[in-house]
């Protein structure tokens, strides 16, 4: 009989909605099983109220940080032992709320830049395709230089015309071919500049751009976080027979 995981893990989603449904999806997609047992335990709280992440950074809306540790309160209490925020701009507010959630949070880009030190042939320059928010923030660029990897940014024009409308589309749930041509575009300019790889950092960028749509590798955070969760679970090793 396998022994299950005492792992619950708590999503802190709804940032947006569609991005909150894709990780979930990709985390069942990454755990290992024939059966249902053979999955993580899950608790998932998708509050769309929380305000918009990049506007806070950007001084233009409120701090979501209010509501984002009442979700982490509500995860608790339902039982969760450990927190996934599948929204890249959110982790500007991780540590306003780390202190005070009682359960650990596993840090998506933290583990993004883990992954990329792993990655044959080695990675020494990568693009970035995430918000406003994410880009103000310094958030990927403060954990690659701790890896000794170089962060190449879109232009403004680029930011603005193609990677923003496409996150805006996708929220939207407008998106279509047009999406993913702006995107493509976005992070053709980013490989040109020497970009050997591509991190699709804001967690809609992957509903509308496909890695085929990329000539290097495009890296999608929320499947990073997944693979993450596995492994602390231990869930890479719970297949065995039964009685």
């Amino acid at each position: 009989m396998n022994t299950l995981t005492t792992e619950i893990i708590g999503i802190l989603g709804g940032m947006g909605p569609a991005a909150t449904a894709d990780f979930y999806t990709k985390l069942v997609a990454t755990t290992p099983g024939s059966n249902d047992q053979d999955h993580l335990r899950v608790v998932i709280w998708s509050d769309p109220t929380i305000p918009d992440r990049t506007e806070a950074l950007l001084g233009d809306g409120p701090d979501p940080t209010p509501w984002l540790l009442d979700g982490s309160r509500v995860l608790r209490e339902a039982g969760a032992t450990v927190i996934a925020i599948p929204c890249n701009t959110a982790h500007a507010f991780v540590p306003r709320i780390a202190d005070h959630v009682g359960l650990p949070i596993v840090h998506m880009i933290g583990e993004v830049a883990r992954y990329l030190t792993t990655l044959r042939p080695g990675i020494r320059t990568v693009g970035l395709l995430a918000t406003t928010g994410t880009i103000r923030a310094g958030l990927y660029q403060d954990w690659l230089d701790r890896f000794g990897i170089r962060l190449v940014l879109p232009d403004t024009a680029s930011q603005s015309n193609e990677v923003t409308t496409a996150i805006h589309a996708v929220k939207a749930g407008t998106h279509d071919d047009s999406t993913t041509a702006l995107l493509a575009r976005a992070a053709q300019r980013l490989t040109e500049r020497g970009a050997q790889a591509v991190i699709a950092g804001c967690t809609e960028i992957p509903l509308g751009l496909p890695g085929d749509a990329v000539a290097v590798p495009l890296i999608d955070p929320a499947l990073v976080l997944a693979q993450a969760l596995v492994r602390r679970a231990g869930a890479e090793g719970r297949r065995g027979p039964r009685e």
